[in-house]
């Protein structure tokens, strides 16, 4: 179901800004593209910084605004921690000079400009007025609820600190961990000696069935047990095993089964993995079921919340991609720092920061109206 909001002027437009981006925006400038009145979802980019290049920055800004189908025109937003500097010539907006040159981007794009606004602890204003004043920020309207949106208050961050894990839990997962891991890695399934325990014993039988295994985890994301987390972690410790796990997250069963017999494949004799199933790693083609991603992410979440250290970059990797296909290139960034803090070298990891450092996101995010295009974040 689509719920509509309505503003009638820019303080109206404000208040839904965090409805349409998903959170409330910090140090941000947030862009929203149009197709004639209406607007869908938001992109949040970084305020610039004294040593950026203001052409590129732009250049960069109004292309990715312009890849979402069917836009014609772009409202602007600016959040800043700090006031408008006063001059003999008036208020000064923060990031003016940045701002000014994207506004000039946009329209040589041939996009209309429908508001560029900014909003201070001081109070808002518009950078379109000759003469900027400060309105005041109590004259903002309250930001609409939304079926199915949740709390908006956080910033950009909101959301990524991992569960809670009781040492217990941690405890009994890392000797599932190193129980399955003693038995699977050195001899396949190995000869059972009779001094496993239940924890180990039942993530090997999941495993015996992988696509099986990563589809059950959905069920109940935030309640799986001891054995299927150590299970799980283990099968994203391994490229080959993770991978899968992503794939079907993304495609569905099919999908996992596909990728899996392409990784097995490979492994055998080198053939390499179809282009269909290769592209959607690097956001390509259909776009995924954002309730599976959602599901998969929190799976991986717990996974990593439970995790022994040394075995957390699988599981927040894996949760770095996770939000980068749901558009949030922002939590994908911090699940990346989290990576690089245990292992600076880990290959998907270092790839994906590429990729988000160089704002790209997966193409099903252009899409208006796409799975994931609403409250997209890079």
């Amino acid at each position: 179901m689509t719920t509509v909001l309505r503003a009638s002027d820019s303080a109206d437009f404000l208040g839904i800004v965090p409805a349409l981006a998903g959170f409330t925006p910090r140090r941000s400038v947030v862009l929203l593209p149009f197709q004639g009145s209406r607007t869908h979802g938001a992109m949040r980019l970084d305020l610039p910084s004294g040593d950026t290049d203001l052409e590129a920055y732009a250049d960069a800004a109004v292309g990715l605004i312009a890849r979402v189908t069917g836009t014609d025109a772009v409202a602007v937003v600016v959040y800043s921690d700090e006031g408008p500097e006063s001059t003999s010539d008036g208020l000064v907006l923060p990031v003016a000079v940045a701002v000014d040159e994207l506004l000039w981007r946009a329209e040589d794009a041939g996009l209309r400009i429908v508001d560029a606004l900014c909003v201070t602890p001081r109070g808002w204003s518009s950078y379109l007025a000759d003469e900027p004043v400060l309105g005041d920020l109590s004259d903002l309207a309250p930001v609409p609820e939304v079926p199915g949106l949740g709390d908006v208050a956080g910033d950009q961050l909101a959301g990524t600190a991992l569960p809670v894990a009781d040492l217990a839990r941690k405890e009994r997962v890392a000797r599932a961990l190193r129980e399955i891991g003693e038995l699977l890695d050195h001899d396949a399934i190995g000869p059972l000696t009779g001094r496993e325990g239940p924890a180990a014993l039942a993530g090997i039988a999941a495993l015996a069935d992988i696509p099986a295994f990563f589809e059950a985890l959905l069920e109940h994301p935030d309640a799986t047990p001891v054995s299927a987390t150590g299970a799980l972690l283990w099968c994203l410790d391994r490229p080959v095993f993770r991978d899968v796990a992503l794939a079907q997250w993304a495609t569905g069963v099919d999908g996992g089964i596909r990728t899996l017999q392409a990784q097995l494949a490979f492994a055998r004799d080198g053939r390499m993995i179809s282009d269909d199933l290769g592209a959607v790693f690097l956001g390509m083609g259909p776009a995924p079921d954002p309730d599976r991603l959602r599901l998969a992410l929190e799976v991986v979440r717990y996974a990593a919340a439970a995790a022994p250290r040394a075995c957390r970059p699988g599981p927040l990797t894996a949760a770095a991609w996770l939000s980068w296909a749901l558009g949030r290139s922002s939590h994908a960034g911090h699940y990346l720092d989290l990576v690089r803090d245990i292992d600076p070298q880990y290959g998907l990891a270092a790839l994906l920061r590429t990729m988000v450092d160089a704002a790209v996101l997966p193409e099903w995010t252009f899409r208006r109206g796409g799975a994931a295009a609403a409250g997209s974040a890079t």
